[in-house]
């Protein structure tokens, strides 16, 4: 790694390479100290740094000997010190128009998300690195992706998918069908960890007639099957690289993977033999940065272009006020739950869920928030939509009612509550406030920071909680209620009925219906504390276009992403 830093006490720039180089693992993803050339230039690989630190040693020592040569007095020298500056920004922007450096609160577990559900893994390579048969644009509409199209029978039976010709793996591998087929295949096979593991369970056969073409034969009805072949889940992953995707991930996107350094960042870069149309962006780096504060320096200084997802409303106004920087609001399926483990009492009583629902002044905890465009929710649905019901005023706050629900149902006062959180500002934040409404209703919460990795291993994967506060971000995923196996242990055979109902339903207006009635049917049984859906805040440079102000999907695609010329 090579660092340039300009002397003050002599006119010149100066070039320094650590005396021990093979401490980093990856020279061109090295990470950036204060005053690196390339947290400043937007340089990665060590020929660019070279070449740079050169440059601007040739023209320094070219201005000083025009200094000297002139005998120039000290305006004559400020001026072409001035002029030399002028040099190096106009350079400087060049080169950060080939670069892109993206924040992310939470790192990834892994970097396959066809085993585990981490958002942060969709957000990197969703779209990115990876794809699948289908693609949920900005707009929430299906389109096709490495499919070119698809027709479906009468009886709504069978799929076949026309195949997109000419697509390789980063590795070279060509993708034709007996890729789809290993794909799904694995997702759903008895020891898959896939998260959406019940998408592919209705799948009878995969056939091949031919390289570029896929029979997907389902046992029942599945109306919104394409739909639910976009999500990151259903990724198409090659059978000789799948087992290392978890830390390098190899898919056919637009973009391939770099490097990984832990604790730090993920640097993809432009993949030139993609089949689509070419990314102006050659290099991203998704760094993570935990603190609001340190996100916002971040941004302010330039050194982060874009932070979607931004969640430090206290912070926002100082941001929307930079001359360099915009801050957009727009919409994501987020739905901000108090998570409650029925398989443990007394969270099996409905007395007590709604208890704690009526306890929680939620329009309370929207305003101690303080981010406009926060919407209070009734049930398992986002505002964003389309068969949204608002259902917020299904538990008023009243305390009073709360302890007579707990009464009934046999909780004491005193009755001890361990709240898990994890790592995100969000859960601190609510969770603070939500062990405060309890407490006076006589449930003494304890709150319990987990790093995220622990949160995932012991809430998500073993169920070993009593209550958390997380935030879901998939979309339309009622489902999740359905499962018998969810970490939240919800059974109720009325919905289940219900929603395999929903799930054969390929009328949009039937679909409709039967999604209202689920989301009635949540907001009555208060599996969870429904709290509010958050707004999407993206703060990013005002020369950067082609972010996402809607977020549809876990995803942060960049390859329709440019720096204004």
């Amino acid at each position: 790694m090579m660092s340039c830093f300009h002397s003050y006490r002599e006119p010149r720039w100066r070039c320094a390479i650590p005396e021990h180089p093979e401490n980093h693992e990856d020279t061109k993803d090295t990470k950036v100290h204060e005053g690196g050339a390339r947290k400043v230039l937007g340089l990665r690989e060590p020929k660019w740094v070279l070449t740079w630190c050169f440059f601007v040693s040739f023209v320094s020592s070219w201005f000083m000997g025009m200094i000297r040569k002139a005998g120039s007095t000290n305006v004559e020298y400020a001026s072409v010190i001035m002029m030399a500056c002028v040099v190096l920004a106009s350079t400087t922007a060049m080169a950060q128009k080939t670069s892109l450096s993206v924040g992310l609160v939470l790192e990834p577990p892994g970097l396959d998300p066809t085993i585990n559900p981490a958002d942060p893994i969709r957000s990197i390579t969703n779209g990115n690195v990876f794809e699948g048969l289908t693609w949920i644009g900005e707009d929430g509409k299906v389109v096709p992706r490495l499919a070119t199209g698809w027709t479906v029978s009468a009886d709504g039976l069978i799929y076949n998918f026309a195949l997109r010709p000419n697509v390789r793996f980063h590795d070279g591998t060509k993708f034709d069908c007996s890729i789809v087929r290993y794909a799904f295949t694995r997702a759903a096979a008895p020891d898959s960890t896939n998260a959406q593991k019940p998408f592919f369970a209705p799948i009878k056969e995969i056939a091949c007639p031919d390289p570029l073409h896929a029979v997907i034969t389902l046992k029942q009805k599945v109306g919104n099957f394409p739909y639910e072949l976009a999500w990151e889940d259903a990724a198409l992953v090659a059978p000789n690289t799948e087992p290392g995707n978890a830390t390098h991930p190899v898919g056919t996107g637009p973009y391939k993977f770099v490097s990984w350094r832990r604790g730090d960042s993920v640097s993809l870069i432009r993949n030139d033999e993609y089949w689509g149309a070419r990314p102006a962006i050659r290099d991203v780096t998704f760094r993570f940065i935990p603190d609001p504060l340190a996100e916002a320096n971040a941004l302010l200084s330039g050194e982060l272009d874009a932070f979607p997802a931004f969640q430090a409303a206290d912070l926002l106004p100082k941001l929307r006020n930079h001359a360099g920087l915009t801050v957009t609001i727009g919409t994501f399926p987020i739905k901000l739950l108090l998570v409650l483990n029925e398989l443990r009492k007394p969270f099996d009583d409905v007395r007590v869920r709604r208890a704690l629902a009526y306890a929680i002044d939620r329009e309370g905890m929207v305003q101690a928030f303080g981010m406009p465009g926060t919407t209070l929710i009734g049930s398992h649905m986002s505002p964003s939509d389309p068969d949204y019901v608002d259902l917020s005023r299904h538990y008023p706050y009243d305390p009073q009612k709360a302890q007579q629900l707990l009464a009934a149902a046999g909780v004491a006062p005193g009755f001890k509550l361990n709240i898990a959180l994890p790592p995100i500002d969000y859960a601190k934040k609510g969770g603070e406030l939500i062990a405060a409404y309890l407490a006076q209703v006589g449930i003494d919460a304890t709150l319990t920071p987990l790093a995220w990795p622990q949160w995932l291993s012991q809430v998500y994967a073993q169920g070993a909680f009593q209550a958390t506060v997380i935030a879901h971000v998939e979309p339309n995923d009622l489902d999740i209620y359905a499962r018998p196996h969810y970490y939240f242990g919800y059974h109720d055979a009325q919905y289940a009925a219900l929603f395999h109902e929903y799930e054969a339903a390929g009328d949009p207006a039937e679909r409709h219906r039967l999604s209202v009635a689920l989301q009635e049917k949540l907001a009555d049984d208060e599996p969870n504390v429904f709290l509010f859906s958050l707004p999407y805040f993206t703060v990013l440079n005002s020369k950067l276009h082609g972010m996402w102000v809607n977020r549809p999907i876990s995803a942060i695609p960049v390859a329709g992403v440019s720096w204004e010329k």
